[in-house]
């Protein structure tokens, strides 16, 4: 292997790595505000490239049937668990407003939409509509109902959502694989090194979602209002802040990187209803480097995940996957035997 070749690789390293990062810090903010290893996270990003693809070939993406029935379900929750708090009128209005009135609308403009030829702006756009608001959803019906049930419970509970989403993207996707047109088809010279604009788009995507990211959680109150939930569950209850709405927040913000990343790696790869596994793991392997608790850390393992992929590819194509995955072996190992043992933490 020589300099050339090698210069390639990093750079294909990097751009994997770029996406990485975006699903490992949404993974690391989902479990520090709602104690959730929120493995369906890939999904999400599959569902992103599928749909933005779709209609980028002019066709009606099932994200919206898919929508709209989780809308339904998070709807029939809201209204048994407003009967049971003797709160029905209240309830059922915002109910109304976030599970059913928002979906329905982004249904209409996606059929009004599809097959205009806006652009991939547009696109680009109502991808990001269609997907952020499943994170909600998904949270409302599988889990709010037990947030306070144990980190084991959880997991458990997001394994049984991902194998779910699974089967609801072969319904409403289908077996074919779908990629979309490169979002520019420029070509950059750096040394012996050439560089496209889609490399080029995920790195400034990438950086600027990192940074918006940062500004939120430093600026803004909500952002405030997730970082105190994160640090102490409790006293955020107890200072006024809503640990539920934190969440659903929370899941927003996973599944609108999931859709920015998706949409991001769809020109760049085939993507199939199942794809998005492996792509979410991996940002789980950045995650776990980083002790699911730093996003820095996060950023900087997912670049190194990326890295060792793509020099993987290279050495070993047959083993790329394996060797990845095997990075969190020391790590697990070395956090092992520097923590003390518990059998559950509160």
């Amino acid at each position: 292997m020589d300099g050339t070749i090698l210069l390639f690789l990093l750079q294909d390293g990097i751009t994997n790595g770029a996406i990485y990062a975006l699903l490992g810090i949404a993974l690391v903010l989902v479990f520090a505000v709602t104690r959730v290893i929120f493995i369906p996270q890939g999904e999400l990003v599959a569902f992103g490239a599928l749909t933005y693809a779709l209609l980028e070939a002019g066709k009606v993406p099932g994200t919206v049937w898919l929508l709209a029935g989780f809308g339904l379900l998070a709807f029939v929750f809201d209204v048994v668990a407003a009967a049971r708090e003797r709160a029905l009128a209240r309830r059922l209005a915002k109910a109304v407003l976030i599970d059913l009135a928002i979906p329905g609308a982004l249904v209409a403009a996606t059929l009004a939409v599809a097959g205009r030829e806006l652009g991939s702006g547009a696109h680009f756009a109502l991808t990001l509509a269609l997907i952020t608001p499943l994170g909600p959803l998904l949270y409302r019906v599988a889990f709010q109902p037990i947030a306070g049930a144990s980190i084991l419970t959880l997991m458990i509970t997001a394994v049984g959502v991902h194998l779910a989403l699974v089967g609801l993207g072969l319904v409403f996707f289908g077996a074919e694989g779908l990629r979309a047109p490169a979002v520019s088809d420029l070509m950059v010279t750096i040394g012996p090194m050439l560089v496209t604009g889609q490399s080029l788009a995920v790195y400034a995507v990438a950086t600027v979602a990192i940074v918006a990211l940062w500004l939120f959680f430093d600026r803004a109150l909500w952002g405030k209002a997730l970082r105190a939930t994160a640090v102490n569950r409790l006293g955020a209850r107890l200072v006024g802040i809503r640990t539920g709405f934190a969440g659903s927040l929370a899941f927003a913000l996973a599944a609108l990187v999931a859709a920015l990343s998706g949409v991001l790696i769809a020109p760049m790869t085939t993507i199939y209803y199942d794809t998005g596994f492996l792509i979410g793991l991996k940002g789980f392997v950045a995650a776990i480097i980083a002790g699911l608790a730093s996003y820095p850390l996060t950023a900087l393992a997912a670049l190194g995940v990326g890295i060792v992929e793509a020099l993987a590819s290279f050495f070993a194509s047959d083993m790329k996957e394996i060797i990845v995955f095997m990075l969190i072996i020391p790590v697990l190992l070395w956090r092992s035997l520097k923590h003390t043992h518990v059998e559950e933490e509160d």
